[in-house]
């Protein structure tokens, strides 16, 4: 709380003595003391604000003027009067933020006046929960669970009246850096993607992807990473780098030159970065490429962004200056190549605390898969990565029961060294510090198919919640939701008993809105 007076004061100051007219009007300032006014107020939108304040202490009632304002603490609207009288009796409909409110008491004869300040924090049923992603009969759908109210919101784009339908769901997405602040989510489906509204997923035309990309190209992303000054998505067989260096760019020409590239991104996700190295797969010539867009400015001198894995740790090398070590871990010899990429993912676990995360690749021969764990850093280590590259892990996975079937879906933790895997209607988990390695069976869905297995990687620092297990699963039509807990029980998952969401469709992803307030 805080309380101001502000008087009208001429103050003249001289070397010279000045002659006392002595003409004074004294009064005793009787000062109104404002209290009943809670200092920390939450209201979810639509709500209804009444404030009675108790003024003790001061004149009469209609002595004073009375203002009730809120001003945007994070600076995004100039501050709205939302009452004039006394008492406040307001239907909130301010966007959903952190308000500094402010009650005013302005005595109407001499202009002094008494403020106390509150913090107003205004939530929609949407400020936070999980956003559902699910195909409808091929349909978009997105619900969202709500923790604010603990409720469920079936089809909540259906609103959208001008919003074009956007059939064959792939990803609901946060874009949590570099991102518009009104509209940070993205939906990406096979028949193109657009950006969804902060508050409650409103849509404009402006919206649409097509707005982003310099060749007005209409992409249908299967991904999107960002990391250091810029981002990457995946349209088809191209990817495209946006940079974010003071303003917000858009995407270009396709960077990856002569070869198909996988629809999958590695990036470091845990750290800051600046020259930030990502990781592609040559579909074409099946082997890894690094490509680390900042190479091309003359600081780093102009040269070529997209090379080889070890080529790119040459690169490093040069740039580093003699005995600064550029490439770490000796996991494996040599970079894969000839195999077929099946599945990437990035995380958050970091083996030697290099502020790498690892990326994690399943590679496949055949029947046989292999797992290779890369570290991706920063080629200028001016942040928080000492190294540029990482060998981090080599595993073959092949005996792992029902591993090189169809429709195999994989996640990888944050917390250890650990893979899950989904075989119809049976999670396996794999410790892939054991040798030899094999599946776990954590848990079974009798009679259920699981179409979403993965770990959602929340943007706030150390939230446990990155290491629990989500599962989507289907039954008849009937969409089911399920989260495992996993930093209590150390990512075995076979003793937990999850929390259990129901009334979606077929699941396709599933991702946590955080508040950003």
């Amino acid at each position: 709380m805080k309380r101001y007076l502000l008087m009208a004061l001429a103050i003249v100051s001289a070397a010279s003595c000045s002659r006392d007219l002595g003409n004074y009007d004294y009064r005793n300032l009787d000062e109104p003391v404002i209290s009943g006014i809670e200092e920390n107020i939450e209201r979810l939108t639509q709500e209804q604000l009444a404030i009675s304040p108790v003024i003790t202490g001061g004149l009469s009632e209609d002595s004073y003027d009375y203002e009730w304002k809120t001003i945007d603490k994070n600076g995004e609207s100039e501050g709205i009067i939302i009452g004039q009288e006394k008492n406040l009796d307001y239907k909130v409909i301010l966007s959903p933020g952190e308000y500094a409110l402010y009650y005013t008491l302005t005595e109407k004869d001499s202009g002094i006046y008494w403020q106390f300040e509150s913090t107003l924090k205004v939530s929609s049923s949407m400020s936070e929960g999980w956003m559902v992603l699910c195909s409808d009969g091929g349909r978009t759908r997105l619900d969202f669970i709500s923790e604010v109210t603990g409720k469920t919101y079936a089809d909540v784009l259906k609103d959208n009246k001008d919003m074009p339908a956007f059939d064959g769901p792939r990803k609901i997405h946060w874009q949590s850096a570099m991102s518009f602040a009104d509209s940070p989510y993205y939906l990406f489906t096979d028949g193109g993607a657009t950006r969804l509204g902060k508050d409650s997923f409103g849509w404009t035309e402006e919206y649409r992807m097509v707005y982003e990309m310099a060749s007005m190209a209409d992409v249908a992303p299967s991904m999107m990473v960002s990391a250091g000054f810029g981002k990457l998505i995946v349209g088809g067989t191209d990817v495209y780098y946006s940079e974010n260096m003071g303003i917000r760019g858009l995407y270009g020409s396709p960077v990856n030159k002569g070869f198909r590239a996988a629809p999958y991104i590695g990036a470091n996700v845990s750290a800051e970065q600046y020259a930030s190295v990502y990781l592609l797969y040559d579909m074409d010539n099946r082997k890894f490429m690094a490509y680390c867009p900042l190479l091309e400015k003359n600081d780093l001198g102009a040269q070529e962004p997209l090379a080889g894995m070890d080529e790119m740790g040459l690169i490093a090398e040069g740039l580093a200056g003699t005995g600064q070590e550029s490439v770490v871990g000796n996991a494996f010899e040599r970079y894969p190549e000839g195999y077929e990429l099946v599945y990437m993912e990035n995380t958050l676990y970091d083996p030697g605390n290099a502020y790498m995360g690892v990326t994690y690749s399943v590679l496949a021969d055949g029947a046989r898969r292999y797992v290779y764990g890369i570290q991706l850093g920063d080629m200028l280590r001016f942040s928080q990565c000492p190294y540029v590259l990482g060998k981090a892990y080599y595993g073959d996975i092949s005996s792992c029961s029902g591993i090189s079937g169809d429709g195999v879906l994989y996640a990888f933790s944050s917390l250890k060294n650990y893979m899950y895997y989904a075989v119809g209607d049976t999670v396996y988990g794999v410790d892939l510090n054991m040798s030899p390695l094999s599946g776990k069976v954590q848990f079974k869905l009798d009679g259920e198919n699981i179409t979403c297995l993965k770990f959602n990687l929340f943007k706030q620092s150390k939230d446990r919640r990155s290491y629990n297990l989500i599962v989507g699963s289907e039954k008849d039509g009937a969409g089911i939701l399920r989260v495992y807990e996993g930093y209590e029980s150390d990512g075995d998952f076979s003793g937990v008993t999850p929390e259990v969401y129901g009334g979606f469709a077929e699941i396709v992803d599933v991702t946590y809105k955080e508040r950003t307030y």
